[in-house]
């Protein structure tokens, strides 16, 4: 009979055990590792790939992507590891000489790593790239509403990295809780914000720091100076990427009034071109996670549609839950379209006079993880860069700046806390730990007491 599991906490200290060890300080131990997950990703391919489409819909070519992602996060890794990990001197005032000083990266320890439903397999295993890089072990919990894709992380990460390195929990809200009461080195967590608090509250309670991989409402401003055909291309991909399920992916326009009407014409070509004139048979059109975001997307859309505010699309396929990307009419900005992240392929268009009243509009709404700006101005780009605040920003182009593996890629205010990728990643999970050292031959009396009248001559030394 199989001994039963040991215990959460247990479990975590003997998981942190080879952190404790310096067995997991080696370069040669995390490049092995990250040597393990690369094998997982090329090995098996056409697993994940059918397990996300089993999952999500996703087309091959979208859930390609997810891999490609964790592989490129490892080639970056293994490039630059040596680096990140070498002491940083510091320079030491005259006082302290003939001491050196640096900054050492060290692992945290066991870290908690709670994936997401809409990107289940690169969400959760780019996070531990980083983590495995700066030396930690792991726990991972996949999103349950992902479960074919959950249940293969849990397989594949047992096979290849072995339970000594990272433990998968697989389950419900329930389960998080219980992951959530240990005490864990560091959480990383990719979700929404209501979530994100109660991941926030749990971490309080050991002090445990958190990065929150979050979301909201990413606005696209595009100006009358825009490449209008270009532009509806990558916003029209942007959107349909996924059926909407991305968190930066584009959540409304705001467009100059003057090219709203080419716009959304040029829109309309371009979505149709791409899945043809009824989107719902695509092959290329994925479907929504789970019966509660259908059903919390197909209500927006009624109220849109008894509203006359589609302008393309609107079909609706309830037994596959699938809804064709859709361009709505907004005038209002306290249209229920406007209340939170769409988070599915529904894109509001509001129309806005200016530049400035578009900058107005996102300063009035809580910072966004994204922000996107089509125009050729370089002042106008000057000036979103100036006036707002976002986790990043791209200009002529939507979702690519996650693509870019050096770019640090996080939110900010209600977006999200903290960053990774690349270097980012590896500082997220390592702790940067201050080291000064000094020989015993110079030992100054002027600092020891008693002190008598130094006063003056150490104001002269140290101002």
């Amino acid at each position: 009979m199989p001994e039963p599991p040991a215990p959460l906490p247990r479990l975590i200290e003997q998981l942190r055990a080879p952190v404790g060890r310096s067995d997991t300080r080696s370069r040669a131990w995390r490049l092995a590792r990250l040597e393990a997950l690369n094998r997982l990703c090329s090995e098996n391919e056409q697993v994940i790939l059918a397990a996300l489409a089993q999952d999500l819909g996703k087309p091959p070519v979208e859930a390609f992507f997810e891999l490609v992602a964790v592989r490129q996060e490892i080639r970056l890794v293994r490039r630059r590891l040596r680096q990140w990990m070498a002491a940083r001197p510091v320079a030491v005032p005259l006082q302290f000489k003939p001491g050196r000083a640096w900054v050492q990266p060290e692992p945290l320890g066991c870290v908690l790593i709670i994936g997401p439903w809409n990107y289940p397999f690169h969400l959760c295993l780019k996070p531990l790239v980083s983590a495995l890089a700066a030396g930690n072990t792991a726990v991972l919990k996949p999103s349950e509403h992902a479960p074919a894709t959950s249940a293969l992380i849990a397989q594949l990460v047992e096979r290849y990295l072995g339970p000594e390195t990272v433990q998968v929990f697989q389950g419900d809200g329930q389960v998080a809780a219980e992951l959530l009461e240990q005490r864990f080195d560091h959480i990383f967590f990719t979700g929404g914000e209501r979530v994100g608090r109660l991941v926030m509250a749990a971490a309080a309670r050991h002090l445990t720091p958190v990065t929150l991989e979050l979301g909201g409402k990413s606005p696209a401003v595009v100006l009358a100076d825009a490449d209008l055909a270009v532009t509806a291309r990558r916003l029209a991909w942007g959107k349909g990427l996924n059926a909407g399920q991305t968190c930066i992916a584009p959540d409304h326009l705001l467009v100059e009034a003057g090219v709203r009407e080419a716009l959304v014409d040029q829109l309309g070509q371009e979505l149709e071109r791409s899945y043809g004139p009824d989107p719902l048979t695509s092959p290329d059109l994925g479907s929504i996670v789970n019966q509660a975001q259908f059903d919390r997307l197909a209500a927006l859309l009624e109220g849109a549609r008894q509203r006359g505010q589609i302008l393309w699309g609107g079909q609706v396929d309830p037994a596959r839950r699938r809804i064709a990307p859709t361009l709505l009419a907004v005038e209002d900005p306290a249209d229920p379209l406007m209340a939170e992240e769409v988070f599915g392929p529904l894109l509001p268009i509001l129309t806005v006079p200016n530049l400035e009243a578009a900058i107005r509009s996102i300063q009035g709404r809580p910072k966004p993880l994204a922000l996107y700006l089509f125009s050729r101005s370089q002042t106008a780009v000057e000036l979103v860069l100036a006036s707002t605040s976002s986790g990043g920003v791209c200009v002529n182009d939507v979702v690519m700046q996650a693509g870019v593996p050096e770019l640090p890629f996080g939110g900010v205010g209600a977006s999200g806390i903290g960053a990774y990728h690349g270097k980012a990643g590896f500082d997220t999970f390592s702790h940067q730990r201050s080291v000064l050292r000094r020989p015993f031959w110079l030992d100054l009396p002027l600092r020891y007491a008693p002190y008598a009248d130094r006063l003056p001559l150490l104001r002269r030394l140290l101002g």
